[in-house]
């Protein structure tokens, strides 16, 4: 249960992208905000500013749809889970926080190629390797995996970087083909960490 005496009424929530996990926004909420953004599963902030709701998105189209919300201990402030529809900086940019690159790049890789997956075009490398099978991504996995290490040995950082971008593109790829997400081995890896 939030605690909306708290603040004025106004409850600061954070708003982060479900699939990069990356901050998007901050904005505050009244309980009339909550009620509606669970109700229509868009996210609804109280306009400080215009002094009215305000969902987000309402002029631009770039909504956020609501994935999940968590309250915080203290039952005073929200994070909530997204799906954007494009960016959701007024400035037009992906976040409201000027981080040079998407920390959380590859959950967004790992999305851009399950859209390959499920929408094909005849272009996309994706789908090339993809129609060759299973037993061909997985040579890529080993072969890009063997560059990755002659490159750590005797190669410069760039190259290095390269062809380690080159093994965990593919490896993502893979994953797809076996519907494994990354969530998965996230939370495998953490169950090991111990």
């Amino acid at each position: 249960m939030i605690d909306f005496k708290k603040n004025d009424g106004l409850i600061p929530v954070v708003i982060q992208d479900n699939y990069t996990l990356e901050v998007l926004m901050l904005g505050y909420m009244n309980e009339e905000a909550w009620n509606k953004t669970k109700e229509e599963k868009l996210v609804t902030f109280f306009s400080r500013s215009k002094n009215r709701l305000w969902t987000k998105g309402e002029e631009s189209g770039n909504v956020l749809k609501v994935v999940s919300t968590h309250i915080d201990c203290d039952q005073d402030t929200i994070l909530i889970k997204v799906k954007p529809a494009g960016p959701t900086c007024h400035t037009g940019s992906r976040s409201c926080f000027q981080t040079k690159f998407n920390q959380n790049f590859l959950f967004y890789l790992e999305q851009i190629v399950k859209n390959r997956y499920k929408n094909p075009t005849e272009d996309s490398y994706v789908n090339k390797l993809r129609k060759k099978g299973i037993n061909k991504i997985a040579q890529k996995v080993g072969e890009e995996a063997t560059e990755t290490v002659i490159a750590a040995l005797n190669e410069t950082e760039k190259d290095f970087i390269n062809e380690s971008s080159d093994l965990l593109f593919h490896l993502i790829v893979l994953l797809q083909e076996k519907n494994i997400s990354l969530k998965k081995i996230a939370k495998n890896l953490e169950s090991r960490h111990k």
